[in-house]
């Protein structure tokens, strides 16, 4: 399992870009590894929200479609599991081109959709301003 203070950075996945767009708290991270657990392989989209406090949903890997309306921000490696897709849909990029993205976790009930909601947690972006960052095309 992760320490809570760890961050894992996402790999690059933006053609051009140099600095990784996601990332992961420790905190995120041992949660993911239970859900995992639980659900098997993984996978974030990000369709909504505009700012700091927007919840990503977590799903089964493959059980959101993506398409040419997402861009794929990120990959992790979750350590003990495997690789973990982090998608946001193009129309919400537009909103977010300048940011960088880090998965938290809070008290609360998450989304009905998204695996951790009966866990008593949810996924919360923290999001940091970000000069360079080439927009998505």
């Amino acid at each position: 399992m992760a320490s809570a203070s760890d961050v894992l950075d996402a790999a690059i996945t933006i053609l051009g870009e140099t600095e990784p767009r996601v990332a992961l708290t420790g905190t995120a991270v041992e949660l993911l590894q239970k859900m995992w657990g639980i659900h098997g392989p993984l996978m974030f989209h990000q369709s909504g929200g505009c700012c700091d406090g927007s919840s990503p949903m977590c799903y089964p890997a493959g059980e959101f479609i993506t398409a040419e309306a997402d861009v794929l921000l990120g990959l992790f490696e979750l350590p003990e599991c495997g690789p973990l897709e982090f998608w946001m849909s193009k129309e919400q990029f537009n909103y977010w081109s300048h940011t960088h993205l880090t998965v938290d976790v809070v008290a609360g009930r998450g989304s009905g959709f998204s695996v951790e909601a009966p866990e008593g947690k949810r996924f919360l972006i923290r999001s940091r301003l970000v000069n360079g960052f080439t927009p998505a095309t």
